[in-house]
């Protein structure tokens, strides 16, 4: 039988997550992520388990049968840095990726020690195209 996926939809507030950040340059570009992907998606910001803040959401299904639900895009203001979730294989990834600036990525994540190392504009970009492949493309509901 298959397990419930750890990250879920909680309710608490995202502000309020923020507003608890310790690192006061962490918590400062969470404030500024929260808007600008708010204003990119119009969707309201939703706390996906502990520390994930996710705009919208879209269903998939794997071949082995494990299905669930995520957050289309997002971000979580960890210790270390900002992990972004705006990472898919849409078209010009990685135009975007060597015009954003300093950062650091994995297969499904950004991470930026900061806003001011990276091009906001680009970043709203990555965040667009992200958000619309995603629901357009990975959504199997």
């Amino acid at each position: 039988m298959a397990t419930a996926n750890k990250t879920q939809p909680t309710d608490v507030d995202p502000r309020e997550f923020i507003a608890a950040v310790e690192h006061p340059v962490r918590r400062a570009d969470a404030e500024v992520l929260l808007e600008l992907m708010h204003k990119v998606t119009g969707e309201e910001p939703v706390m996906w388990g502990p520390s994930i803040i996710g705009f919208g959401s879209y269903h998939y299904k794997y071949a082995s049968g494990r299905e669930g639900d995520a957050p289309a895009v997002g971000f979580s203001p960890r210790k270390a840095s900002q992990s972004l979730y705006v990472l898919a294989d849409y078209p010009g990834i990685d135009e975007l990726l060597s015009q954003l600036g300093k950062h650091k990525r994995s297969v499904a994540c950004l991470y930026v020690n900061k806003l001011a190392d990276i091009d906001l504009d680009v970043l709203t970009e990555m965040t667009k195209r992200c958000y619309n492949y995603t629901l357009a493309e990975l959504d199997q509901t």
